[in-house]
């Protein structure tokens, strides 16, 4: 089980490591976290952040210190995902035309206006 987590952990760190050579931004650690599954707050990021060593100037962060603390909050299941129905609502406020697809177009324009 433990190994298969820290694949998991492993791939999703490495999409965000864009040099490959194991590090990532460490604005990039709340992404990752994300698409694990986990939900946390930004306060609640922060102090996983707080728990991995991050390699000053600079702030990246190393995958060998994102992974023990990363496996951690899997294995505690610390970070519930978002209801379905809330992903839902979320969809269908940006459904503006309720055809029940967001197109390419609009979803960059949600994401980049405010």
């Amino acid at each position: 089980l433990v190994a298969e987590i820290e694949k998991k952990i492993t791939e999703a760190f490495e999409v965000f490591d864009r040099e490959s050579n194991k590090t990532v931004d460490v604005r990039e650690i709340g992404c990752i976290i994300r698409s694990l599954g986990c939900f946390p707050n930004e306060a609640e990021v922060q102090e996983l952040i707080a728990k991995i060593e991050v390699e000053e100037p600079g702030g990246f962060v190393h995958l060998e210190d994102f992974l023990p603390v990363m496996t951690e909050v899997l294995l505690d299941r610390r970070f519930r995902p978002i209801p379905e129905d809330v992903i839902l609502h979320a969809f269908e406020a940006l459904d503006e035309n309720k055809c029940g697809y967001i197109t390419k177009d609009d979803l960059v324009k949600h994401l980049t206006e405010q």
